[in-house]
């Protein structure tokens, strides 16, 4: 999604200028012909963010019989840094239950569902939901991912308040900051250094470039999650209303 972004803009920019260059008609059917293809790109996008909202609910229904009322909203439907040039992504959801009635509240716990997906999960047809992997997590959970990245990306001397200060803080490029402050320095590690820590049965997390990698055991694969992903889902849990 952030690619063709970057496409459309270009486009937007270069098109005036082919037109000014080019009066007949052939330039003009050329450029139309880009912009048609480009709003059918954006069109199958969109289907496809409708069909893998669809299923995130599907697996929440399936895979989580105590969640009754709930609100799932997309976060991020490519989640990863724009430099990561892997072939896997993550997709990422917020959910939230809430009190039904005709003023509904979003009152309930609040969780993020991480859907990872691995070589070929798009292809000619759509999505391929098999290539996805789902994860639900909650601030918790966040939390303690959050502490073990922290540990592995700094040299952090005090752990005793280390939750306290990310409940309060950004995981921002340079390390955690809280208001103005740079409370946590990361390490400064060149493109080809990686710092990896064990983190549970399912993945490993992996400081590198600043960012932060997940590298799901089962399929082997990295996605380095893009900064601006990581700060919605920690404001998400954390950020006060």
């Amino acid at each position: 999604m952030k690619k063709l972004l970057i496409v459309i803009i270009a486009v937007t920019i270069l098109i005036p200028k082919q037109l000014n260059a080019q009066k007949d008609g052939a330039a003009v059917a050329a450029v139309a012909g880009g912009l048609l293809a480009i709003g059918a790109g954006i069109a199958a996008i969109e289907d496809m963010k409708e069909q893998a909202e669809l299923t995130a609910t599907q697996w929440v229904l399936t895979n989580q019989p105590t969640i009754i009322n709930f609100s799932l909203k997309t976060l991020a439907f490519d989640g990863k840094k724009l430099k990561d040039m892997s072939s896997a992504s993550v997709i990422t959801y917020r959910i939230q239950e809430f009190t039904p009635g005709d003023d509904p509240v979003l009152n309930g716990k609040k969780q993020v569902l991480f859907g990872f997906t691995s070589h070929g999960w798009i292809n000619e047809y759509g999505i391929n939901f098999e290539k996805v992997k789902w994860f639900l997590i909650d601030d918790a959970e966040w939390l303690r991912m959050m502490v073990a990245y922290v540990k592995v990306s700094s040299d952090v001397k005090d752990e005793s308040n280390l939750e306290q200060i990310l409940r309060k803080g950004k995981v921002v490029n340079k390390g955690i900051k809280t208001k103005t402050k740079l409370e946590i320095p990361f390490f400064k590690l060149s493109g080809d250094m990686y710092v990896v820590t064990d983190y549970s049965s399912e993945m490993k997390l992996v400081y590198n470039e600043r960012s932060l990698g997940i590298f799901l055991k089962e399929t082997s694969d990295l996605v380095q999650m893009g900064r601006g992903d990581i700060i919605d889902i920690h404001d998400y849990f954390f950020a006060e209303d």
